[in-house]
């Protein structure tokens, strides 16, 4: 490099311009005074092998790794025994199985509490961001070791700026729950405060239908702990460990008088099969995280994206088989996983509530790699009649998948809503009226197929023509009417029928009625009549799906302006 200075400068400023030069450029410098043609200083620039100074962390870095790695023990060893003995992980140990050994991104809050009289490391409560099967998102996660896993005011902190966090990331939430709800003695400074407990559900409210939120439960969750896994969009519990409940055994007993157990009270199996609170159940904390695993991979990220898709295989049983699956006579049952299993890829469809309101099946599958959500009627339960728990599981299921952009496969085979004074007052007509409101304002993509029969409200519900399918399908074997033969003949002709004395001759005529009102309600008619777009060989059901599917994939439809419905 070569530099020319002013003509009055001085040997000694050269030197110090030349020095100073080669220093910060690392090179080799001239400097000239004035017109000279002789340089007044040169300098040569640091070697390449020059070793640069060298420098270790001091002991101020150190006692920090001190600190952190006391944290990171969590509560005392005598709680951490209580873990194993009841067959569960440490949360530390936990979030390693999660995201592995480089999956944790980052932790907020883990010096909370840290001058705290008692030992609350984190204060009970770890909350960041980590990569779980290739996608980022937020989590939390209790800590069992700490005060039972209970909340407390820095750990709510920490909870809701993760929450307002992922609103602001678009990125999916992951709650893992072990916690005895609030400390009951520190309310003061978290329970009714604007950014205290409350406020939890008020973010999971923000949340919903924006990012998809997950929540997995390793312990009894008591109380305000208890909202989280019913607020999230989808829950796992872990057989003879996971519990939840708006108040605890001894607080049951103390109010009512029940005696009662705590997996009695809110197990796995009751929220699975009872309540309906539970989507999915695993058998121990490494079956938890395989069953979000698959979970997720039919989820966005958020509402603004496409549910991810993957290259097609052939569905598990040849689609050559659908029709000698499904009987001729409509009462006779079927299992619908039959069907299912003909036109999904192979292994693809995931069922959820797989245990409460049999009398349909929810779950995402796979069309050619595409996912989509499926709501089907099950003629192995009950006939495939519509109860009040079958209908409000269907429609929270077909709310979620609008919400996330997932595409919908309806397979009707129902005699419709289950009629009598059970059902009535199980609030058959509220939970009814949600199914099919659900339909109706679902905005994504919808193809109906009508496997057999569809009668009464059933076709309604089951987004028959009037509930703007992108398409109305059916087999051969469907049947669409306000009721069946049977119930259609008693009402309409039982005076006539009584009227035949000859027992013979009067079945005779029962059973031409029945043929006649058959050829009626038979899919031909439907077809003829432009009810439905096409009745569909059986076989190529998977492929005429594939298609629609795929030509409908963009179509956006216009909903009224307004705030929102008032049906919830």
């Amino acid at each position: 490099m070569k530099v020319r200075i002013g003509a009055n400068a001085t040997a000694e400023e050269a030197e110090a311009v030349a020095a100073a030069l080669a220093e910060h450029y690392r090179d080799d410098v001239e400097v000239f005074v004035g017109e000279s043609d002789t340089p007044a200083a040169t300098r040569d620039g640091p070697s390449e092998t020059e070793p640069e100074q060298e420098y270790e962390p001091t002991d101020r870095e150190d006692a920090l790794w001190d600190e952190i790695e006391e944290i990171l023990e969590g509560g005392p060893e005598k709680y951490k025994e209580r873990l194993s003995e009841q067959g569960k992980l440490f949360v530390r140990d936990r979030l390693d199985l999660w995201f592995g050994e480089d999956g944790l991104k980052f932790e907020d809050g883990r010096f909370a509490e840290w001058d705290a009289d008692d030992q609350l490391p984190a204060d009970g409560l770890i909350t960041g961001a980590a990569e779980f099967e290739g996608r980022d998102l937020h989590f939390m996660a209790n800590d069992f070791t700490v005060k039972a896993g209970s909340m407390a005011e820095k750990g709510v902190e920490k909870f809701l700026r993760m929450q307002q966090r992922a609103l602001k990331t678009g990125k999916p939430v992951l709650y893992l729950m072990d916690s005895s709800g609030g400390r009951i003695d520190q309310q003061s400074g978290f329970f009714a405060n604007r950014e205290g407990i409350g406020k939890y559900y008020y973010n999971h409210s923000q949340l919903s239908g924006r990012v998809p939120q997950i929540c997995v439960l390793y312990g009894p969750c008591i109380a305000g702990a208890a909202y989280t896994p019913v607020f999230a969009d989808f829950t796992v519990m872990v057989e003879g460990m996971s519990a939840m409940a708006i108040a605890s055994p001894r607080m049951v007993q103390m109010v009512t008088g029940e005696d009662i157990d705590m997996q009695e009270l809110g197990g796995a199996r009751m929220h699975a099969e009872e309540s309906g609170s539970a989507d999915l159940v695993a058998t121990d904390e490494e079956h938890a995280r395989e069953l979000v695993a698959q979970l997720t991979s039919y989820l966005p990220n958020n509402s603004d994206e496409k549910p991810p898709q993957t290259d097609g295989k052939p569905p598990a049983k040849s689609p050559k088989g659908i029709d000698a699956v499904i009987p001729d006579a409509p009462n006779r049952a079927y299992d619908m996983h039959e069907v299912i299993e003909r036109v999904v890829d192979s292994g693809s469809f995931f069922e959820l509530k797989q245990s409460y309101g049999k009398e349909i099946l929810t779950g995402f599958g796979r069309v050619d790699g595409r996912p989509v959500g499926i709501v089907a009627n099950q003629p192995d339960e009950r006939a495939g009649a519509i109860f009040p728990d079958a209908a409000e599981k269907a429609a929270e299921f077909v709310w979620t998948c609008d919400a996330y952009n997932i595409p919908l496969l309806y397979l009707a085979d129902t005699p419709g809503f289950m009629a009598g004074s059970g059902v009535e007052k199980d609030a058959i007509l509220e939970k009814g009226k949600k199914m099919i409101y659900a339909t109706s304002a679902a905005t994504v993509p919808k193809q109906c197929v009508v496997v057999r029969k569809a009668y009464g409200a059933g076709i309604y519900a089951m987004s028959g023509p009037a509930y703007d399918p992108e398409s109305t399908l059916a087999l051969p074997s469907g049947e669409i009417a306000i009721m069946g033969p049977e119930a259609a003949i008693n009402a309409v002709y039982a005076n006539k029928l009584n009227d035949i004395e000859d027992e013979d001759e009067r079945k005779k005529r029962e059973q031409e009625l029945r043929e006649e009102y058959r050829e009626d309600i038979d899919v031909h008619r439907m077809a003829s009549d432009v009810v439905i777009d096409d009745i569909v060989p059986p076989s190529t059901l998977r492929d005429e799906l594939t298609n629609r599917f795929d030509f409908y994939e963009t179509v956006e439809k216009d909903i009224p302006d307004k705030k929102h419905g008032t049906i919830i």
